[in-house]
């Protein structure tokens, strides 16, 4: 994961070419350790817009995602903090990244920024009318909110993928680096079947890689590659790489 400094119109912005010097020098150490893919978002931005982000942070978010295509040669994914996916798709459409991560795609979850209702109609709609092959990788019961009373991780997976339209399911736990309960994962796993991509979306560290991986089909690593464990802080290449070697060995990588 690449987490952007702040970007243009968010407190704490610096500047553009500070920005973009950050995450290129994190995605190629990222790169050099061995991870197959990057998945960018705008971190640096809280608090955030609950679901739709100002031009600026677009035009911002699609430099940086081409400059990280053009740097490393890598896939990369786009989310658009919070729940911005209609944004994501543009800038997905308009670099060629492969996906993009939606933390609520359909039905409601109630976090810091207010209630946020998914929007997968207008957004399956939307990569329609761009004739994109974009991949939507959509969050499950996503971290930092809470889901209205009664939600049911096995059911909600379900309609993820038959009612509101994902190519794949993303499971984390409770917070930025913070790992998803085993159990939950395997009954995601359960409810969607073999064939379809499981994603863990937080919490991803040498130690229990081998035991995400034999659930989950990808991990989305952020935090344990950083300096520290802060997702504010540098990739450090010691971290990068033991995470890398431990998915090798799982045969994620």
């Amino acid at each position: 994961m690449i987490h952007l400094d702040p970007l243009p119109g968010s407190p704490g912005f610096r500047s553009m070419d500070a920005v973009i010097t950050k995450a290129l020098e994190d995605a190629s150490t990222l790169a050099d350790a061995g991870f197959p893919a990057l998945m960018v978002e705008n971190f640096g931005d809280a608090p955030f817009f609950a679901d739709s982000v100002p031009s600026e942070t677009v035009a911002a978010m699609t430099r940086c995602v081409d400059a990280l295509i053009a740097g490393t040669g890598l896939p990369v994914g786009v989310n658009v903090l919070r729940n911005d996916a209609l944004s994501a798709m543009g800038i997905a459409a308009a670099t060629g990244a492969p996906l993009i991560r939606v933390n609520v795609l359909s039905g409601v979850m109630y976090t810091d920024q207010g209630p946020i209702v998914g929007k997968s109609a207008e957004l399956l709609r939307k990569r329609a009318e761009l004739g994109a092959s974009t991949e939507i990788w959509a969050d499950v019961l996503v971290k930092h909110a809470t889901p209205p009373p009664g939600a049911d991780i096995r059911q909600i997976a379900v309609d993820t993928l038959e009612r509101a339209g994902a190519d794949a399911v993303i499971v984390t736990g409770r917070g930025t680096g913070s790992s998803p309960e085993i159990d939950h994962l395997k009954t995601v796993r359960e409810a969607i079947g073999p064939g379809t991509r499981l994603v863990v979306g937080s919490g991803a560290n040498p130690t229990n890689v081998a035991d995400l991986a034999a659930i989950a089909n990808t991990l989305i690593v952020g935090s344990a590659t950083k300096r520290d464990g802060s997702p504010t802080n540098p990739v450090d290449p010691k971290r990068a790489d033991q995470i890398a070697h431990a998915a090798a060995r799982a045969g994620l990588i």
